[in-house]
């Protein structure tokens, strides 16, 4: 059989089964099944795909993501985000725009800490979205520089999106990726509050006042524990101390320490509904992974990355334009696609083609789930669009103009993320890391 004709069937069955509203991982699954039993016998298609889940699933680094959900789900209960509203009102109040700077500022520390764009949403806009209102901001701009920078934490450590990466690339460091993911994540950032401070100065948006040092003080005393989780994990990283995946295990006692019995805003009768909670979102994620490794044995024994590869370099050699087409098909695959299912599949196609032209795997890594983030701010699949959406209260419609500055300002980024590799990679080599 034509590779070309497994791969039309593959892709061709997962994308309609998608359009069709089947869920994710049963569409991942079923096109499998479609793709393999072109290759082998129902009876044997099945036994594989079985057991590439299963192995799929058997490994201790995978301990990682179940962790850091529940320690993120803690620490969204857990009152963490108005007092790390309040440290950024100190740190960037005095510029243009001062609440939408806060906003983004807010989203890059509670999403590095959290691990979810969805929550920094959530948590951050709900409290953001009413001070904006009321200080006279346009409810659309509050809504698009909380969207565009929420996504942000996906990119600071730690991330369970990275993590699902080094897994699918294969012996990559995941607390290599981590640091490697600290300065694109902050120029994602940076990008959209510049974006943020030429809009509030031409519409006039008011500077807050200046604080006093009490106020400074009391901020940063609120905050201090809460950014202390950073430095625990990755400090105990670097030092050697612990492996990623046993810090995540120290991530959720910290947070559990800090929300239940020093901030207080956790209760014990609210830990079975936050325990489940986080089983299904780690069901959820983990079903994706076991599903997608089937799905990757299909594509290899079909040779697809080599297709595709090959049809790549015909188009052009040039490694500039090798990636600009990578980096062209990842946006509308982010369009149409969450990130965990694009990272598993695709990255089987694309990085050996990255590796072949030169480019380092941790450099595509970060490239590639930056590019993928842009795809939670955008229709149909856009989680994080439409949380900011809710917490806002404005129409999807009313929100997608306003938000168009700052989808230039993160391509911009995306492309010197793509072009300069020692954006993501200093850091690693900094500390010895890679």
């Amino acid at each position: 059989m034509m590779d070309w004709t497994i791969s039309l069937v593959m892709f061709g069955s997962f994308f309609v089964l998608v359009f069709l509203g089947v869920p994710i991982s049963f569409s991942i699954g079923l096109a499998t099944l479609a793709a393999g039993c072109m290759m082998l016998p129902l009876e044997v298609t099945l036994a594989v795909i079985g057991q590439k889940v299963a192995t799929g699933l058997d490994s201790f680094s995978l301990l990682a993501i179940p962790f850091f959900i529940f320690a993120g789900v803690l620490m969204n209960c857990g009152g963490i985000a108005h007092r790390l509203i309040n440290l950024s009102q100190v740190i960037v109040g005095r510029m243009p725009g001062s609440l939408g700077h806060v906003n983004v500022m807010a989203n890059m520390m509670f999403g590095s800490i959290s691990g979810s764009a969805v929550a920094a949403a959530a948590a951050v806009g709900g409290t953001m979205s009413p001070m904006q209102k009321k200080a006279g901001y346009d409810p659309a701009y509050s809504a698009a520089i909380n969207v565009t920078s929420c996504i942000t934490g996906l990119l600071i450590p730690p991330s369970n999106v990275l993590i699902i990466y080094a897994l699918t690339a294969g012996g990559i460091s995941v607390a290599t990726l981590f640091m490697a993911g600290y300065i694109p994540g902050i120029l994602m950032g940076l990008s959209i509050m510049v974006v943020g401070a030429v809009i509030a100065k031409r519409r006039g948006y008011p500077v807050a006042e200046r604080p006093t040092l009490a106020v400074v003080l009391k901020a940063f005393w609120d905050a201090f524990p809460s950014l202390l989780l950073v430095f625990v994990v990755m400090g105990g990283i670097l030092g050697g101390i612990f492996t990623a995946t046993e810090a995540s295990a120290i991530a959720v006692v910290y947070t559990f320490i800090l929300s239940v019995l020093i901030y207080r805003e956790v209760k014990f009768k609210d830990l079975p509904k936050i325990i489940l909670d986080s089983v299904i979102t780690t069901s959820i994620v983990l079903l994706l992974i076991g599903i997608s490794v089937g799905m990757s044995w299909a594509m290899t024994n079909a040779d697809i990355p080599y297709t595709i590869s090959d049809a790549l370099m015909s188009v052009s050699e040039n490694p500039f334009v090798i990636l600009l087409i990578i980096n062209i098909i990842l946006l509308i695959v982010g369009v149409f696609m969450d990130m965990t299912p694009a990272v598993l599949i695709f990255t089987p196609i694309f990085l050996p083609i990255a590796t072949n032209l030169g480019m380092d795997p941790v450099h595509f890594g970060i490239m590639m789930v930056f590019n993928l983030c842009i795809g939670l701010c955008t229709p149909p699949v856009g989680s994080a669009l439409f949380v900011g959406c809710s917490v806002a209260g404005v129409r999807l419609q009313d929100l997608l103009k306003p938000m168009l500055p700052f989808f230039g300002a993160l391509l911009v980024t995306l492309l010197a993320v793509t072009y300069i590799p020692s954006l993501s990679l200093f850091l690693p080599g900094l500390f010895g890391m890679h």
